[in-house]
């Protein structure tokens, strides 16, 4: 969901496993934006099932970024999930609900509404927004990419700040947005008070 200024209500701007692991190799990108395989720590035993948008995805605490040396962030569209990174490691996997795929009309190609690339977090945030042309909101929202067009918010609320659970229920499993990144009300939040302006972000499909 994409941030009108217009129609923002009450915008407030602002600057250990309890399970063994299983390490399994992956392909993935890395920091530099290249497809590299690495030996990451297996998160499905601390995922959180089923899955609630009232709580953080795993049932592990949130990583500690201060211990964190090489911090950056992957959201992948297809498989409905962010990735937190310290170097090439998994660090904390997110469940989210990125842009809707359309399909092309000249092409017959479908593509997300959520663009794909390299980008990196903004200075806008804040706690709750609603965008009254698309009758949606969310609260506790970063921006990634156009200063206010593309963020990581909450799963939507309508305009009394009520969570449309038709639309929460879609989390981790398809894809929903105008483009913006769903998650989790905890999620959303832990990114809004912790990620750091400039963190870089590497969208792919």
């Amino acid at each position: 969901m994409k941030l009108n200024r217009k129609n923002i209500i009450s915008g407030l701007f602002t600057t250990m496993l309890a399970t063994t692991l299983t390490m399994v190799p992956v392909n993935h990108i890395n920091a530099s934006g290249t497809n590299q395989t690495s030996i990451v720590a297996n998160a499905s035993s601390t995922m959180r099932k089923p899955i609630d948008y009232r709580k953080p995805s795993e049932t592990k605490p949130y990583p500690n970024l201060k211990k964190v040396k090489n911090f950056w962030m992957k959201v992948s569209i297809s498989k409905n999930r962010v990735y937190l990174y310290d170097g090439n490691h998994v660090i904390y996997t997110m469940y989210c609900s990125a842009g809707q795929y359309r399909t092309n009309k000249k092409t017959g190609k479908k593509k997300s509404m959520t663009p794909t690339g390299t980008f990196h977090i903004q200075s806008e945030h804040g706690k709750h927004f609603y965008n009254a042309d698309e009758k949606e909101g969310g609260n506790y929202y970063t921006s990634w990419h156009d200063h206010g067009s593309y963020l990581f918010h909450s799963v939507p609320v309508d305009g009394h700040n009520h969570y449309i659970k038709k639309e929460a229920a879609k989390l981790g499993k398809s894809t929903a947005s105008h483009g913006c990144v769903r998650l989790s009300i905890p999620d959303a939040k832990w990114i809004y008070q912790n990620v750091p302006v400039g963190t870089k972000v590497i969208v792919t499909n």
